[in-house]
Order: C-alpha cells, then sequence, then structure tokens
C-alpha cells in the first residue's frame, strides 16, 4: 500500500527549472521515433526497442561507476526498476510496431492521450491537486494535437489503439520515475531501466525467433540500419536522462501539458526527413498547442510560490 512522507513545495527556481528541462526533453524525443521508424522497414520492433535499451544502458554505463550509484542498489529498488522495464518495453514495443504503418506525426498525435492519463492518475496516485487551469490546458493542447494529425480509427483500424496502449504505459512509468526520482540518482534510474528492458526484449526476441514476425523474429542489420538503431538509443537516453531531472525538480501534473510539444517538434522532423509538410489547419494546431505550453510556463513562473499542486512524495511497497 502506498505512504506518503512531507516533501517542501519546490521553489519558483526549481518549477523553472523543471519546465525547461522538460521542454527540452520532449524537443529531443520525437528523434526516437524518427530514426526507429527508418529502421522498423527492415528490422523488427522488439530488436529496435532492444537496441535502444543496449545503448542507452552503455551510455550510462561509464557515469554510473564514476558516480559509484551501483552501490546503492538494492533488491527492492531492483523489483521497482523491472517493473518500469516491463513497462517501457511494451509502451516502446507497441509504439515502434504502429511507426512501420503510420506516419510518425499520427501516432504521436493518438499517443498524446498520455498528458491527460499522466494528469488524472497524478491526482489519483501522488496527491497532486489538480486545478481547472491544467485540465483545461490539457484538453486545449488535446485539441490542438487532434487539429494537427485528424487521425481516424477506420482508416488505420487496431493499430491506432496501439499508441493508447504505449500512452497508458507511459502514463504508469512516469508516476514511477515521479516516485523514485526524489531518493535515487537520475544516472543510475537511466542506467537500471536500460538493463531491465534489454533483459525483457532478450527474452522476447528468444521466443519469437524463427516465427516469422515482423515484431519479434531477430534479424542482422545490415548498412545505415546501425546507424538507426544506435540513434534510436543515443536520443533515448538523452530525453530520458532530462525528464528525470525535470521530474526531480517539479510535479508531473505540472510538467505533462508541456508535453504537447513533442508535436510540434514531431511534425518539424517529419517534414524535414519524410517530406510530410503541415497544411494550414495542422500549423492553426501547432500554434494552439505552442499557446497551451507558453501558458503554463507563464502561470508556473509566476505562481510557482504559490504551488497549485501538493508536491507529496510517494513511497510504493513493491
Amino acid at each position: 500500500m502506498p505512504s506518503t512522507a512531507a516533501r517542501p513545495a519546490p521553489s519558483a527556481s526549481e518549477v523553472t527549472t523543471g519546465l525547461a528541462l522538460m521542454f527540452l526533453s520532449v524537443m529531443v524525443s520525437p528523434l526516437i521515433d524518427i530514426f526507429a521508424k527508418l529502421a522498423v522497414v527492415t528490422v523488427p520492433s522488439a530488436e529496435i526497442t532492444a537496441a535502444r535499451f543496449a545503448v542507452q544502458a552503455l551510455c550510462m554505463l561509464p557515469i554510473v561507476i564514476w558516480r559509484r550509484c551501483f552501490i546503492d542498489f538494492s533488491w527492492r529498488q531492483n523489483l521497482f526498476h523491472a517493473i518500469r522495464g516491463a513497462i517501457i518495453t511494451v509502451s516502446m514495443v507497441s509504439f515502434v510496431t504502429t511507426l512501420k504503418y503510420m506516419a510518425v506525426a499520427d501516432a504521436i498525435a493518438i499517443f498524446f492521450v498520455e498528458p491527460i492519463m499522466l494528469t488524472i492518475l497524478g491526482g489519483i496516485f501522488l496527491k497532486e491537486t489538480i486545478g481547472w487551469r491544467r485540465y483545461t490546458a490539457c484538453g486545449v493542447g488535446f485539441f490542438g494535437a487532434m487539429l494537427i494529425i485528424q487521425p481516424s480509427f477506420q482508416e488505420v483500424g487496431y493499430v491506432a489503439l496501439l499508441p493508447v496502449v504505449s500512452a497508458l504505459c507511459i502514463a504508469i512509468f512516469v508516476l514511477m520515475t515521479r516516485v523514485l526520482s526524489h531518493r535515487e540518482d537520475p544516472w543510475s534510474m537511466q542506467f537500471q531501466m536500460g538493463i531491465w528492458g534489454l533483459v525483457f526484449c532478450t527474452i522476447l526476441l528468444l521466443v519469437g525467433e524463427g516465427s516469422g514476425s515482423d515484431i519479434f523474429d531477430p534479424v542482422m542489420p545490415e548498412g545505415s540500419a546501425w546507424f538507426y538503431l544506435a540513434g534510436v538509443g543515443a536520443t533515448a537516453a538523452t530525453a530520458g536522462i532530462l525528464g528525470v531531472y525535470a521530474y526531480r525538480a517539479a510535479p508531473a501534473s505540472t510538467l505533462a501539458p508541456l508535453q504537447y510539444f513533442e508535436i510540434v517538434s514531431a511534425t518539424i522532423f517529419a517534414w524535414l526527413v519524410f517530406g510530410d509538410f503541415p497544411d494550414a489547419i495542422k500549423w492553426l494546431g501547432i500554434m494552439i498547442i505552442m499557446a497551451s505550453g507558453f501558458y503554463i510556463l507563464w502561470r508556473e513562473r509566476r505562481f510557482a510560490s504559490k504551488p497549485v499542486s501538493d508536491t507529496s512524495e510517494v513511497t510504493l511497497a513493491p
């Protein structure tokens, strides 16, 4: 059962730092999907996910050794990280599979039910008081995302449900990150997530070998596929560590609306790489999302000394 421990409300500078780090994280994050979409043409989804975790763990290993974070590892923490690893594996495999059949921006637009899920779950499990302004900001941002993409479930069929599965997993993952980030080193968290994610992906690939599945049957990458796989891992590591520090500085429900900025960078990168240029309606959606995000930035800078959410730390017993 969860138990709570009082934690001082974040200062104005802490909230501002958290918002800035989250903004950087969501601007980098779409590069993961760009590289994944390029790779999924010839490499199965689970193998791309495994490559992400392998590169991420390798990037974190020297820092973890230098900081001597491994001294604090415990079985209790390992169980938490194993759960996080399983959740992020399901999310990543689901989303990468989606990218094989849908445009990057389309998939991300459907995925953007996640900030709404996160805001609601944050209020339930982290006891964060969610005011009508942030609910409104989430709703406005979601409306803007729909204007950009205008997804149709009739056109893509059941594949459209995979980003929803991914979104729910990420919302749960973020809540767990929020819990752990106040008592554990962020570099260690990223390293352990990578190790456990790699373990689960390896199991999936061993089970799927020879099945002919374009999701679980492993292949030997060729040519540029190696570069794409490395790109997935490197950008995931960068976005992940920025996100951990962001959630360490500010409440999850405060940061949630800023995730809508990801659709802006996703649209830009998709246009540059795949030539998918937004029309007038999509540009309107981008402006709405940016306006929503900048409103949150302005409000939190102005009222950080009078926080609109409780930032009590929650310790979940495994």
